[in-house]
């Protein structure tokens, strides 16, 4: 109890604890000029207490240890602390990160598994006033009007990238409609096994001429043709075939 100060309030957190080992902690404690309040960690909340005024808060220090701090209660914790304050826990589990993803600082664990942990010397939210020409006042921030401003504002010595430089005309080009074409089944600038719309033929270097039509699609087969094709009904052509339209067809 080397953390406890003359003075010092102190809170502790209970669950399932023998009275009579409570009842020495609370006396032990106060033997050293310092107040103790007791709150069950199942029911404490922030209506509790009065948030920012504890010193020191010590939990699950008694058996028989099963008490869980969850990153709810760390959060608690942090709240009830001063700025300052620290915590005093036990743990059966390792919550060093915990601790820290919570705002404490100066995280220590002991071979006995006792962490402890110091709250920031603010509070959040708190505001900082900056020492400018001698004169207590709140930091101003400005943007400059140009760039030309805004350089010869730069005291910083770190390199700065050009951002010309990072592109060369290659990045520059548009690129070919024609690259950019996928296949309509899978998506991708790869072909099916089945493929009849010419991508593989193109991926290959080859040429492919197909019929066309008002849309561009209705010589692929029914899937691809509009209500109104008069094609419709009839199987998908192939490469370099003269379509011919069967108007006695019963098809």
């Amino acid at each position: 109890m080397h953390n406890i100060k003359n003075g010092d309030n102190v809170l502790i957190l209970w669950n399932n604890n023998d009275p009579n080992d409570l009842s020495n902690l609370v006396n032990e404690i106060q033997s050293s000029n310092a107040s103790v309040v007791l709150e069950n960690s199942s029911v404490i909340s922030e209506d509790s207490r009065a948030l920012s005024s504890f010193d020191v808060i010590i939990s699950n220090w008694l058996p028989p240890y099963t008490m869980q701090h969850s990153g709810s209660l760390l959060a608690l914790l942090i709240k009830l602390l001063k700025p300052s304050g620290k915590v005093i826990l036990k743990d059966t589990l390792d919550i060093s990160s915990e601790l820290k993803l919570n705002g404490f600082l100066n995280v220590t664990k002991s071979e006995e598994n006792v962490f402890t942990a110091e709250k920031p010397k603010f509070e959040v939210g708190a505001k900082v006033f900056l020492k400018l020409n001698n004169k207590s006042k709140p930091a101003v921030w400005k943007l400059e009007d140009t760039v030309e401003d805004a350089w010869a504002a730069n005291t910083n010595d770190d390199e700065i990238i050009d951002s010309d430089v990072l592109l060369d005309e290659d990045d520059l080009k548009k690129p070919d409609q024609q690259s950019l074409r996928v296949c309509a089944t899978t998506g991708k600038r790869k072909a099916c096994a089945d493929c009849s719309c010419g991508l593989a033929e193109e991926l290959r270097g080859e040429t492919k001429e197909t019929p066309k039509s008002s849309c561009g699609s209705c010589y692929l087969g029914d899937a691809f043709r509009c209500a109104t094709c008069p094609y419709l009904g009839m199987p998908a052509f192939k490469p370099g075939e003269k379509v011919m339209l069967d108007l006695k067809s019963d098809i």
